[in-house]
Formats: structure tokens, sequence, C-alpha cells
């Protein structure tokens, strides 16, 4: 048996509810695996809401850290006692034991804490597709200038610090001068408060007119419009999140008379299709870790009892950096 966070229907954090759940043994191409640690992340917010539906009851969560138990059939990269860490379909990290798919289970280095390993795997493979995967056709040079929203969020954070890293001048955005703080604390080359600022204005301010390259959105309807204007010509609108609520319907023709741009729709779960592209994106996020050019800032730690307040809190924009959820 395993307790486990459930939903028995679309709503509010007052929906998840810990229950006890079987667990049985893993079948050809799956582990069974006991989880130290557990990640929260925005997408368990749109699973339990209904943004993104799941069949009832469903366990939510995609990322945690644990110990191997069992390995079924043809699993052939992990062993029984090996420390692991996964960002993974489908959802239902919310849990101390779990069987699952071990395709995108990765082995933990030794070096990285159980804790790191579930703050980092989804959004650090997250910033390790967005900066090195999902690129403006004109490609991104050292001193380059790129748009990141929401910087001082677990994405963020790691996307400052990697951007740096990478010789790009990194924009932030954020909704407090403390967050802003944060964010320029990791990297950040510069930084504007979108509650207070005109972030397009400030953005072609700081460019000189020309404006960045390309604009990593998680944020969705509140920043959509105005992140379009803080392109320049020929530059790339990589959307990966909705924290504000959907996009809505845009006629392809503005992109046109706005320089010719490029919009994406990206998803972490489309670049970890396979075991093999899933660990060359977890090595490099292991070793730039590992480096000490990023670390994994944990600000909040809640005991997986206290789920509901830990979705509360994300969503009233109160965290910053990584959240996890403790065993």
């Amino acid at each position: 048996m395993s307790l486990a966070v459930q939903i028995r229907q679309h709503g509010g954090p007052e929906e998840l509810h810990l229950v006890d759940v079987a667990v049985g043994e893993p079948g050809p191409g799956e582990i069974r695996i006991r989880h130290h640690a557990i990640g929260l992340n925005f997408i368990d917010v749109y699973h339990r809401t209904g943004l993104y539906p799941l069949s009832m009851p469903a366990t939510i969560g995609m990322e945690a850290a644990g110990v191997v138990e069992a390995v079924g059939e043809g699993v052939t990269h992990l062993q029984v006692g090996d420390r692991a860490a996964y960002a993974s379909q489908p959802p239902g990290s919310y849990c101390e034991v779990r069987v699952m798919p071990a395709k995108c289970v990765c082995k933990l280095p030794d070096a990285i804490s159980f804790e790191t390993g579930a703050a980092m795997m989804l959004k650090g493979l997250t910033a390790q597709y967005l900066l090195k995967k999902t690129r403006p056709v004109e490609g991104l040079q050292p001193g380059d200038h790129v748009l990141f929203h929401a910087a001082a969020g677990g994405v963020g954070l790691i996307a400052c610090q990697w951007a740096k890293a990478l010789g790009l001048q990194l924009i932030a955005t954020a909704g407090t001068d403390a967050k802003c703080q944060l964010a320029l604390a990791n990297g950040a080359a510069h930084a504007i408060n979108y509650a207070t600022e005109d972030f397009a204005a400030r953005v072609k301010e700081i460019t000189g007119g020309k404006g960045v390259k390309v604009v990593y959105d998680s944020v969705g309807k509140d920043t959509w419009d105005k992140s379009l204007d803080c392109l320049r010509p020929f530059g790339l609108m990589a959307s990966f999140g909705n924290a504000s609520g959907p996009v809505a319907p845009f006629a392809p023709g503005a992109l046109g008379a706005k320089g010719s741009l490029y919009v994406t729709r990206q998803t972490l779960f489309t670049h970890i299709a396979t075991r093999e592209s899933t660990q060359a994106m977890a090595d490099d996020l292991f070793a730039v870790v590992a480096s000490g050019q990023v670390k994994i800032h944990i600000a909040q730690r809640y005991p997986l009892a206290e789920v509901q307040q830990a979705h509360r809190d994300l969503e009233a924009r109160k965290t910053t950096g990584s959240t996890i959820l403790t065993l």
C-alpha cells in the first residue's frame, strides 16, 4: 500500500485528498519506485482544475526522485536499488510508491540529492529544451537578448543561470520587485516588474529599439500581445504554459505585420518522447548542475499531507524557485 494524493473531480485545492492505494508489480517496460521527494509544478494545477482533463479518480504530479524497488521485463537502464529521478507521463508522482513507465526515469548522480532531483527534473529539462532546442530561425549567439517571463519561478531561475552560462542577455520579468532582484541575483542581465512597468516599452529601451530574438512565455493570456511587440523581425514567440489562462485565438496576419514572426507552442513531453532523447537532455542538465553553473533553489517544502496549501500558495504566486513535497 502507498499513501497518494488523488482527485475525484476537477476543482480547487480542496479536491486534493490523501488516500491509501494498492501498488502492484511492474510490468514490461515499467519500474516500481519509492519516492524520497516530489516536485510541485504548475502543470499539476492544470490537471487539478481540468484545463488538462484527466480520467477520475486521478493521482496527479509529474516529477519526483527516489529509489527503484522493482524492475519489469525489458528495462535495462535501471536496476533495483538505483537512485533515480524523473519528469514523466502519466501523472501520478504525488505518492509514496508507484509503478510507472521506465522510459523517462533516469539514474540520479550520487552528487545530486533526492530533494534537488525532485525539484529539477521537469523544470530543468524544460529550461534545457527552451534554451537549447527552441531557438529562433537566426539562432542564438552570445550577447543576444532573450525575454523570459515569470523568471523567478522554478523554470525561470534555472533559465536565468543557464542563459548566463551560454552568454545570453536574459531580460527577466516578474510580478514584484523582490522577484526581480531574485532573477538578477541568478544571472538575468535585466529585470522588469510587469506589475508596475510596461515591459514591452522597457524591452525596446534595453535593446536599443531592436527587440529580442525570442520570448519564452509560460504566463499565457496576460503577456501574449505585448510579448509579440517585444520581438525583432523573424523573432520567435515560444509559448510553454498558461499560468494566467489560455491564449485567445489570434489572426496569423498579425505575425506578418509585426515582422514576419514565428510562433510555437512547446511541451516537454514531446522532447522526452524517447529514452534516448530523455537521457541526452538529462545528461546535459546533470552536467550543468554538477558544474555549479546552475544551482537549484528549493524555496518551499511542504509535507505531502499539506498539498492543498502548497497548491494555494503556487496559484497565489507566493512561491519562488522550486517547491517540493516531502515524505
